[in-house]
Parts: C-alpha cells; structure tokens; sequence
C-alpha cells in the first residue's frame, strides 16, 4: 500500500535509500548523502510509481513513499500520549 501526502505537508526521511534523485525536468541520480535520516523536507508534487517530489535544504529530491512519513503523525501520537498522562 502506498502512502498518500498532500501538497505542502512536512515530512521526515525515516529509512535512507540507496540514492537520491533530483526533482529536476531531467532527473540526475545523486548519492544519498545530500539527506540525513530525520531531515524533514515538504511535498511539492506527486509523481508516478509511488514517488513525491520533496525539498529539502539541500534540493528537490523524488523520494518513494517507503522512506518518507508525515511528520504530523509523530507529533500527533506524543500529544495523544502526553494528554492521557494529565487526566
């Protein structure tokens, strides 16, 4: 199943592929070192075949929605967490 983001939305590199490619007209492989795992980037667009193109600080990359995940959902679980704690 793959994973839907919409357009704007944060997400976080949460498994590091094996290269990256450019979100460019002509796409170019690069090494995967121009992301770190945890950098958090924001979907731009969707592309064919599971990929969205993202912007990080260091480019627009196409990443397959196995390595990426919304950040909201992380952020949304610990406030879940934290306010089952107050009661």
């Amino acid at each position: 199943m793959t994973k839907e983001f919409t357009v704007g939305e944060k997400v976080r590199v949460v498994a590091m592929p094996p290269y990256v490619k450019t979100a460019e007209p002509m796409p170019m492989l690069r090494p995967p070192n121009l992301i770190h795992l945890g950098e958090e980037g924001v979907v731009i667009d969707r592309r064919p075949g599971g990929y969205w193109g993202v912007r990080f600080a260091r480019g627009a990359f196409l990443m397959d929605s196995q390595y990426i995940e919304a950040v909201g959902n992380a952020a949304e679980t610990s406030e879940k967490s934290e306010q089952s704690f107050l009661f």
